[in-house]
C-alpha cells in the first residue's frame, strides 16, 4: 500500500511511523486509520523489525477523530470503527514506542495507552475530553488508564475532561519519560535501539506475559512463564547469549 496520511520508515530493526496530517494536527480519518493498519501489520510481519515507534509530524501526536468529516449522522458508528481497528493495529506481538511529540487529545491519547512504553516531548499536552463532548471514553481507555495511573487519577483524568501537560502525565505514571523537544527523536531511538538489540523472541513472549499478567493470577502467570522457557532455551538466541556470555563478547541476536 501506498501510504499518503502516513510515513512509514525502517532503520537499525526499528520501524517508525509517523502520523502525517498536520494541517488537522494528524486527526483520524478513514484513510490515515487504514494505513496505520496496513503499516502495523507489515510491521509486525517483517522479520527485520524488531520494535515500532509511532510519532506524529508537527506540533500535535494527534487531536483524535477528525470532526470536520463527522457531520453526517454517523458519529457513533464511525468512533467505534475506529476504535476497533486502532486497536487491532497496536495489539502487534512487537514492542511499541510511543513518541509524544505534542499534543495528544482523544483518540490521540488513548492510542499512546495500548503502546508498551511512551516517551513525551515537554511540548507535549494530553486530554480525554469525552465527557466533556457527552459521549464515552474509548480505545480500550476505561480498562488500561486506571492499570496505568491507578483508578483515583483515571477518574480525575476522565470526568473533568481536564487537559494536563507532560510534567504531569509523568508525575502519575502516564509517560515512562519526558524530554526536551529537540532531544525526543534521539531518546526515542535510544529507547528502540535497546530494545532492538535484544533477542526478539524473548522481547516478545515477555511483552505478552507482562500483558497476560494485568489479567489473570500467579499461578497462571508460572505456567506462562515456564512454558515460555521451555521453548526460548531451545532457541538459537538463547545459545548465542551464553556463548557470548561465557567468550565476554557482544552477542549478535537473529530472531531464531
Amino acid at each position: 500500500m501506498e501510504y499518503q496520511t502516513i510515513i512509514s520508515e525502517k532503520k537499525d530493526y526499528i520501524t517508525t511511523i509517523t502520523l502525517n496530517r498536520p494541517d488537522s494536527l494528524n486527526a483520524l480519518n478513514d484513510q490515515i486509520v487504514n494505513e496505520m493498519s496496513d503499516a502495523f501489520a507489515s510491521a509486525d510481519s517483517d522479520e527485520d523489525t524488531r520494535v515500532v515507534v509511532i510519532t506524529g509530524v508537527g506540533r500535535a501526536f494527534c487531536s483524535g477523530a477528525d470532526l470536520r468529516e463527522e457531520r453526517s449522522g454517523r458519529q457513533a458508528g464511525v468512533i467505534r470503527t475506529f476504535a476497533d481497528r486502532i486497536f487491532a493495529a497496536l495489539d502487534i506481538g512487537k514492542p511499541i514506542v510511543a513518541s509524544i511529540n505534542g499534543v495528544a487529545v482523544g483518540g490521540g491519547c488513548t492510542m499512546t495507552l495500548s503502546c508498551d512504553i511512551r516517551i513525551a516531548s515537554e511540548a507535549a499536552k494530553f486530554q480525554l475530553p469525552f465527557t466533556r463532548l457527552g459521549i464515552c471514553t474509548e480505545l480500550g481507555s476505561t480498562y488500561l488508564l486506571p492499570r496505568l495511573v491507578g483508578m483515583g487519577k483515571a477518574a480525575e483524568i476522565i470526568l473533568t475532561s481536564k487537559m494536563f501537560d507532560a510534567k504531569e502525565a509523568k508525575e502519575i505514571g502516564l509517560v515512562n519519560q519526558i524530554v526536551p523537544a529537540d532531544e525526543l527523536a534521539n531518546a526515542t531511538y535510544e529507547m528502540a535501539s535497546s530494545i532492538a538489540k535484544l533477542p526478539p523472541l524473548a522481547v516478545q513472549m515477555n511483552k505478552r506475559g507482562l500483558r497476560q499478567g494485568v489479567n489473570t493470577d500467579l499461578p497462571a502467570q508460572l505456567r506462562y512463564e515456564a512454558l515460555a522457557n521451555t521453548y526460548l532455551f531451545r532457541t538459537e538466541d538463547h545459545k548465542e547469549a551464553v556463548r557470548a556470555f561465557r567468550e565476554k563478547r557482544e552477542p549478535t541476536y537473529t530472531g531464531m
